[in-house]
């Protein structure tokens, strides 16, 4: 692990100064780690906004395609796609204007995170915020 993608100033901007979060893979699948992690964001106080391809309501939330569709501004893109597949998640996070990137547990893609941290939006991979909420002095 490179512990530039776990930058602790990244990962506690992101949990405290962070409100809206745009959790891709999330689908009303109950048994899904998504959906588990969406339930703690938002008992944590953040608002979710589901990203799936079915575009379903999710925890009471609108759903939406595409990160492109969501209509208000997202401050963390999260991840639960394969690292194969989180590149492009990544780009398309920096397109909408998202202040920070959060791959997943097992979501790694070195090239995207010098791309995204290259255009001024921070990003942290291979964790979880409910890891990260559980360390000792948070």
């Amino acid at each position: 692990m490179d512990s530039r993608w776990q930058d602790r100033d990244d990962i506690d901007f992101m949990l405290d100064d962070c409100e809206t979060w745009a959790v891709v893979g999330l689908s009303s699948n109950r048994a899904r780690t998504a959906y588990e992690i969406a339930s703690l964001l938002q008992s944590r106080g953040k608002r979710i906004v589901p990203v799936h391809p079915k575009a379903e309501t999710v925890l009471g939330e609108q759903g939406y395609a595409t990160l492109a569709d969501i209509p208000l501004e997202v401050d963390v893109v999260d991840v639960f796609v394969r690292s194969e597949l989180a590149g492009a998640v990544a780009d398309e996070a920096v397109a909408i204007g998202a202040k920070g990137v959060w791959f997943q547990l097992g979501v790694v893609d070195r090239e995207a995170h010098e791309r995204t941290t290259a255009a001024g939006v921070r990003m942290v991979m291979d964790t979880c915020p409910a890891i990260e909420w559980r360390r000792p002095g948070r």
